[in-house]
């Protein structure tokens, strides 16, 4: 029962081979960063990003060399919140993908927010009125792009490519705006209304280990299953499945969940609260919060030539940041701020200032805003015993250690590079096998490594009050020039 497992990403595709024991065979990625436009757009070429489904896949799985019939199913981890518009009959795009990071559908929001829409939206959904979701940005598409198609979230797209379904699951569906939390297996028709979307063709939403059909794009006929949100699918990777237990991804953004089972918890905190996934019939949920640029915010210290590549993070790095402050809001606030036109700032600057200690400032940043969440996560109540940390910049001690310091927590690096596909690969095997049950389908996760606090409580709570003023000094800026 093996899974070709793709992840795809803001920043790249990764495809995973699978064993029926959870163990990643083989695995090839492709990059292919989105186009960041002065007006606040950040967008994908459809093509490319079908065209990096389909390399990925059939590398891994020319890597793995599976015997005939070895490989049972196709599983798809999808960006969540990226849509576009595009023809159903012939699948041909009608527009570029609008990342999720894109910030153009701000009028729609703010439209919403001054006729008192937002209570409403986050009683009912969970969500916070804010372009980061996918229904503003559907909307931006029919008001500024085109009116032919339909407008869905990428990975309806991407599935039917792979196999012809129309289909969203639970998790991708309530990160929309357009389900409740009451009954998150259905569009909601009055919110449809409130977003003008009330006339638009919208997929059916399936579970996550629901068979929606089967493709031929990777070689002999498989089933399609293991439909989730990335971040979501690492959550499920990292083994969260009881209430209170947290993850953070850090990838092109940082996004911490923690599980509150089959309750929807609505924070007072200012983070959202979603579908964590519906598997076995049953719709489990978490609480969310998001830091819209991490690894981007390396990524733009390397396109700056202050780096030569985010590997060298590590070895650049002052020891300390001589008194530099970074706010990584480089594409606005997310939680829980959620301030969509603010701005990044690095203050602090002397004369004596390296770019070690910008590229420690910048890190620390980063570390400081996932903090700030977890505190959050805190104030909602929940307590927080450990972090259990996946992605591409947790390889990063640097990043790590000032994590656990300012968090004061114990972070426990996940030991695989692949901690979303192989989530997806957990839903697809519920999907494959109606007997297995989620208990014996999750991986046993014993960390890389646990990274322990090095701070005294009290200068961790001094550098986050620091931290703090200068990310709402940020904040009032944008509510002060954007009112």
């Amino acid at each position: 029962m093996h899974v070709l497992a793709i992840d795809q990403g803001t920043s790249g595709t990764k495809a995973v081979v699978v064993a029926p024991d959870g163990t990643a065979l083989a695995a090839t990625e492709v990059a292919h960063a989105p186009r960041h436009l002065a007006d606040g757009g950040v967008e994908h070429d459809p093509a490319v990003i079908w065209q990096a489904v389909v390399d990925t896949g059939r590398r891994a799985l020319a890597a793995a060399a599976l015997p005939d019939g070895a490989l049972a199913a196709v599983a798809l981890a999808n960006q969540g919140e990226t849509v576009l518009a595009w023809d159903r009959a012939t699948g041909v795009p009608l527009s570029p993908a609008v990342v999720w990071q894109d910030r153009r559908a701000a009028a729609v929001t703010d439209a919403l927010r001054a006729r008192g829409a937002a209570d409403e939206v986050a009683r009912r959904t969970g969500l916070v009125l804010d372009p980061y979701f996918s229904a503003p940005k559907l909307r931006w598409l029919r008001d500024h792009v085109t009116r032919d198609g339909v407008v869905t979230t990428l990975d309806t797209w991407l599935v039917h490519r792979l196999c012809g379904a129309f289909v969203t699951d639970v998790s991708t569906a309530g990160r929309s705006m357009l389900t409740t939390l009451d009954d998150p297996t259905t569009w909601d028709p009055a919110l449809l209304d409130l977003l003008g979307l009330g006339a638009e063709e919208l997929p059916t939403i399936v579970a996550s280990d629901d068979v929606v059909g089967t493709t031929d794009v990777f070689g002999p006929r498989v089933l399609v299953t293991g439909l989730v949100v990335d971040q979501q699918a690492a959550l499920l990777a990292q083994g969260c499945w009881d209430a209170g237990t947290v993850k953070c991804t850090f990838g092109t953004g940082a996004f911490l969940l923690a599980q509150t089972g089959t309750d929807p918890v609505l924070s007072s905190s200012g983070l959202t609260t979603s579908p964590a996934w519906r598997l076995r019939d049953e719709t489990r949920f978490c609480v969310d919060g998001q830091v819209y640029t991490a690894a981007s915010a390396v990524d733009w210290l390397a396109g700056l030539g202050v780096l030569g590549s985010a590997s060298e993070v590590d070895a650049v790095a002052a020891d300390d940041a001589g008194g530099v402050q970074f706010v990584p809001a480089l594409t606005g606030l997310a939680a829980p701020w959620w301030q969509p036109a603010a701005t990044a700032s690095l203050t602090g600057l002397r004369l004596g200032t390296g770019r070690g200690e910008v590229v420690r400032a910048v890190v620390e940043g980063v570390a400081a805003s996932v903090a700030h969440l977890l505190e959050a996560v805190r104030g909602d109540g929940a307590p927080v015993a450990s972090l259990r940390v996946d992605g591409g910049l947790t390889r990063s001690r640097v990043l790590v250690q000032a994590l656990a310091d300012r968090a004061q927590v114990a972070v426990e690096v996940h030991p695989s590079a692949h901690a979303t596909p192989l989530g997806a690969a957990v839903a697809a095997r519920l999907g494959l096998d109606a007997a297995l049950t989620p208990a014996e389908a999750l991986p046993r996760v014993v960390p890389r490594h646990v990274v322990h606090p090095t701070w005294s409580p009290d200068r961790a709570a001094s550098e986050q009050r620091r931290w703090h003023d200068a990310a709402a000094l940020v904040a009032r800026t944008e509510r002060t020039e954007h009112p």
